[in-house]
């Protein structure tokens, strides 16, 4: 018996560390070739790491919430002989892409996170884990979003208690929803009493993983870039009707949302203004000014801020863009976003009108040039024709690069960005 230690695989992505989650083993157990081990988390993904050789666990190099970095030892398994002069057989690595990562011992670095269409493709939410090893305890959750682990935890709801709905057994959050439901519906009398404010102790929070990743992001934006920013009032009062009349003619599931319409405008907007879907190359000292939008989305999940991608949005009709941004949200939502989905935007849309606020200063998505934020539309007084009349207002606002251009063509812009909200149908010549 000879110990063989296997290191944290490269995850790709420029990823250099990862958080550990949870271990699926413990010392003394048997493992078997591709059997997943642990499940970690890096600033883009939760990710299930499998091993490449069989044997008995001798160590666990590392605790949940330790952060290890690539190439770090992982996990220590005893092997029955020499494995390293054996030929691959049925206890040599596989090679096979189980998570997304290969096996195989001879190029870890080669494999990576692999599109969900190599496997069996079922919807977002009814997501299913690779197989996990057996355990003699029945109560043993499977659950694979670290969304759906962080609500438990925040409401502080025993996921052995929680009856699953997935595919194998796995633990969805429509579970945990509706595990809180019924909990809610009789709640105990200690339960609806807060505890003394004496008694209350501070909670410390770990800045790692996507938290991180955010923190870091916006801290190189503040550092790196000049911005200013620029804000107008709109009245979309036509938008809306013109979102009302699309979706009169179109079937249920091609209905275009207001977000997929403002999204839509942008786009169009850009193309009269290219230099806002920009970035910098301060290497180079080089504007780069790129061909394609690929249209980040400023999205809020359970685990933080998210800034998925929809690629290529200028090459898009509206309901292809509508049907776009409802996967790519219901997937950050999820904790299931692919690893590459989350990078490479050229322009960002922040719709922070959803939190109920009329305005913001938005930070930029570092490299990016601009954001573009969008307030809540609410009823307010507006002049028509000389009289003042009920119409639907919101607070547009752009935070730019002043590198990369001017007060001039940043409200050039916003300006036309307005003019397409308040008039639809002239921007029609643009799309």
């Amino acid at each position: 018996m000879s110990d063989r230690v296997f290191l944290l695989p490269d995850l790709g992505e420029g990823l250099t560390e990862a958080d550990i989650l949870s271990w699926r083993v413990r010392v003394g157990d048997t493992v078997t070739v591709d059997q997943v081990v642990v499940e970690v988390e890096t600033a883009k993904a939760a990710v299930e790491v499998p091993v490449p050789f069989a044997g008995t666990v001798v160590a666990l190099h590392g605790a949940p919430g330790e952060t290890l970095r690539v190439g770090s030892p992982l996990i220590s398994v005893g092997v029955p002989g020499t494995a390293s002069t054996a030929a691959p057989g049925p206890d040599g690595p596989s090679g096979n892409v189980l998570i997304g990562y290969g096996t195989s011992e001879d190029e870890p670095a080669r494999r990576r996170r692999t599109a969900r269409a190599e496997r069996t493709v079922v919807p977002p939410s009814e997501s299913v884990a690779a197989p996990v090893p057996e355990r003699p305890a029945p109560s043993v959750a499977r659950v694979i979003s670290p969304v759906v682990r962080d609500l438990a935890r925040e409401h502080g709801l025993d996921l052995a208690t929680v009856r699953p709905s997935g595919v194998g057994g796995v633990i969805r959050r429509a579970d945990v929803d509706a595990a809180l439901a019924a909990r809610s519906e009789a709640p105990s009398p200690a339960a609806a009493v807060p505890p003394p404010a004496a008694s209350r102790s501070d909670v410390r929070i770990p800045l790692n993983g996507l938290r991180k990743a955010v923190a870091d992001k916006l801290t190189t934006s503040r550092r790196e870039i000049p911005e200013a920013t620029t804000w107008v009032d709109v009245d979309a009062t036509a938008l809306l009707a013109a979102r009302d009349a699309m979706n009169a003619t179109l079937p249920d599931a091609e209905r275009v949302s207001l977000l997929a319409l403002l999204a839509r405008l942008a786009v169009a907007a850009l193309r009269r203004f290219p230099q806002l879907n920009s970035s910098v190359d301060a290497d180079r000292r080089q504007i780069v000014q790129h061909g394609r939008v690929h249209l980040g989305i400023a999205a809020q999940t359970p685990r933080g801020l998210v800034v998925p991608v929809v690629a290529d949005a200028d090459t898009l009709t509206t309901v292809e863009l509508a049907r776009r941004l409802a996967e790519t949200t219901a997937l950050a939502r999820d904790g299931a976003l692919p690893l590459g989905r989350p990078t490479g935007g050229t322009f960002t849309l922040n719709n922070y009108g959803v939190f109920g606020v009329d305005g913001s200063a938005p930070i930029i998505n570092h490299p990016e040039a601009a954001i573009l934020g969008i307030g809540r539309i609410i009823d307010r007084p507006w002049v028509v024709d000389g009289a003042v009349v009920a119409r639907k207002v919101a607070q547009v606002s752009l935070a730019f690069d002043h590198r990369v251009c001017d007060g001039g063509e940043a409200g050039g812009f916003l300006r036309l960005f307005a003019d397409y909200v308040e008039s639809p149908v002239a921007a029609l010549a643009r799309l």
